[in-house]
């Protein structure tokens, strides 16, 4: 039977919040120098192997980290969820229409972005979105749509056709440390009205171990965290399965 959340009377969430590690910072340390160290694919079974319940990749078409040789490469051996993030541009759409992972995340982040920076207008957008997630679908795959906390964009990933959103937690993660209530006030009305209109739950962007438990308690029908960047730093003290183990604790707090 699946785990059951018990949050207050009358609540109560299936499952838990998954934790899916963002492997992109490991391909930077392999392209830095070339050949094959740190192994991507290993380093995807890793961590499935010390818990995490997915792994994202986000290739851009520079391939200045994950390429899409490495996306190829790995589908086969992921054993939990995969997940696809990434501008859809025609060539990011042939590859997850080829590989067909467990969900993809539509991110429109520019070619030349340091990082992802931004969600989408889902109502400016709204024809060219509904037809990704057409295609997408019609291939099986899960559409998750990455929107800056706004219960606007919620709805109008909605109307879409999107089954999930994504979102974008940087603003949190900055300003978290001036006052968690104020930080996340944005999210959870964002969480809600996703929620209100049956989208399941993502987010990631700058989540770490000094915030993610609060983001997690305060809106705990979560369905998935995507964390890479933070979590490859603490491996570099801890240790990757150390890390991964830190961060479930974080999660698994029901």
């Amino acid at each position: 039977m699946p785990h059951v959340r018990q949050i207050s009377p009358g609540h109560a969430y299936t499952d838990m919040t998954r934790l899916s590690v963002n492997i992109n910072k490991i391909a930077t340390i392999r392209n830095a120098r070339g050949g094959n160290m740190p192994d991507v694919g290993k380093a995807a079974i890793d961590c499935e192997n010390f818990g995490a319940q997915g792994i994202t990749v986000h290739p851009r078409p520079d391939e200045r980290h994950i390429r899409y040789s490495d996306v190829r490469a790995i589908r086969p051996t992921i054993k939990t969820e995969f997940n696809i993030e990434g501008n859809p541009i025609p060539s990011f759409i042939d590859l997850v229409c080829e590989v067909v992972p467990d969900q993809v995340t539509l991110v429109p982040d520019a070619h030349d972005a340091i990082t992802s920076n931004a969600g989408w207008d889902t109502v400016a957008n709204a024809a060219f979105l509904t037809e990704v997630t057409r295609k997408f679908h019609e291939k099986g795959i899960r559409v998750s749509i990455f929107i800056d906390p706004d219960p606007k964009m919620a709805l109008g990933a909605k109307a879409c056709g999107a089954d999930r959103v994504e979102l974008y937690t940087a603003e949190y993660a900055a300003e978290y440390p001036s006052g968690p209530e104020k930080a996340i006030a944005d999210y959870l009305k964002t969480a809600e009205a996703a929620r209100g209109c049956g989208l399941g739950l993502n987010a990631g962007h700058d989540l770490n171990l000094d915030n993610l438990e609060y983001f997690i308690r305060t809106i705990p029908w979560t369905d998935e965290v995507s964390i890479g960047h933070a979590v490859i730093c603490d491996a570099l003290y801890m240790g990757l399965e150390q890390t991964i183990a830190a961060y479930l604790s974080k999660i698994n707090i029901f």
